[in-house]
């Protein structure tokens, strides 16, 4: 009995690293993109990125194929949300929201994403809200809030209040919190790497009809440092921050408590806050600061909330 307890233990806690590890190689990614926009537009980069990790998406999807047979159009519906929503139109709104903002307010927003999805579920799927959500939303806002405008007033001269990069960091978020409710909506159907490899298969028509409207396909650099730099990045953007980020994140979560996955996923702000200084000189201040807490202690609120429930359940 005691070796059983102690291996559980050591599961968790390998479980926890492999998360923090994952979600930490999420926040390297600026350092990708920000590189390959000095070359290409937003949607040429997600284009090949996409194309890059169909290279292993592609046979999985061929392999599995039979799993769609036998769906009915929400599934459906549900797949074309994944793809082209949260994975080509949200990848191509977060890339121009980096060059279009503050790095870490994009960086942070994007922990807003877990409160989009339960709104989505409470809409699509009819999920029950967890309690005292509406004060926990309105906290959430204003971490929002403090991330896009700090201690100031939401105005200021010509267009300055828009914030165009922090908005465009939460319709990402929204468009990939959508996704995690589609994503429970097609897994009850279908296996987690059928639904990985449709997300990034289906996304490619959208991208290239994009791309191809921008005059973006045929305007690549042909050779050079120009073409060196953006075969280096994009290798590096499709391996860490995405295949291997993914890999390492559902292996860890796989034995690893909702509330301490969440403790876990702190090291992607926290590695990109790390980069965008490093790499561009952008310092958190302490509005962010303030208002990344208030949306972290939103979160953990609720996934405390969430395992305590499963607890319940799991002994009734």
């Amino acid at each position: 009995m005691e070796n059983t307890t102690h291996a559980k233990r050591n599961s968790s806690s390998t479980g926890f690293w492999l998360v923090a590890l994952g979600a930490a190689l999420w926040g390297i990614s600026p350092l990708f993109r920000i590189n390959l926009l000095e070359h290409l537009t937003s949607m040429q980069v997600v284009l090949v990125e996409h194309l890059l990790v169909c290279l292993v998406a592609g046979p999985i999807l061929w392999k599995n194929r039979h799993e769609l047979k036998h769906l009915k159009l929400k599934h459906y519906l549900a797949m074309l949300f994944i793809s082209w929503g949260g994975s080509a139109l949200a990848s191509v709104i977060f890339t121009m929201a980096l060059t279009n903002g503050d790095l870490n307010a994009v960086i942070l927003l994007q922990k807003m994403q877990p409160i989009f999805a339960i709104l989505l579920a409470k809409l699509i799927l009819k999920e029950t809200l967890p309690q005292k959500f509406g004060a926990l939303f309105i906290v959430a806002i204003i971490g929002t809030y403090l991330l896009t405008f700090g201690f100031h007033l939401p105005f200021g001269g010509g267009t300055e209040w828009l914030k165009i990069g922090s908005l465009l960091s939460l319709l990402a978020a929204a468009l990939w919190g959508g996704s995690t409710v589609m994503g429970r909506l097609l897994l009850g159907q279908i296996q987690y790497s059928t639904v990985t490899s449709i997300r990034y298969v289906f996304a490619i028509p959208l991208l290239v009809g994009m791309t191809w409207i921008e005059g973006g396909v045929t305007n690549l650099p042909q050779a050079g440092p120009a073409l060196t730099s953006i075969i280096i990045n994009l290798l590096a953007q499709a391996l860490l921050p995405g295949l291997l980020s993914l890999l390492l994140y559902y292996k860890g979560l796989s034995s690893t408590k909702a509330s301490m996955a969440t403790l876990a996923e702190l090291s992607f702000p926290m590695t990109g806050i790390i980069v965008n200084w490093l790499a561009f000189g952008e310092m958190i201040t302490l509005a962010q600061l303030v208002g990344f807490i208030f949306i972290w202690s939103v979160l953990f609120i609720l996934t405390r909330q969430q395992q305590t429930n499963q607890n319940q359940l799991s002994i009734n």
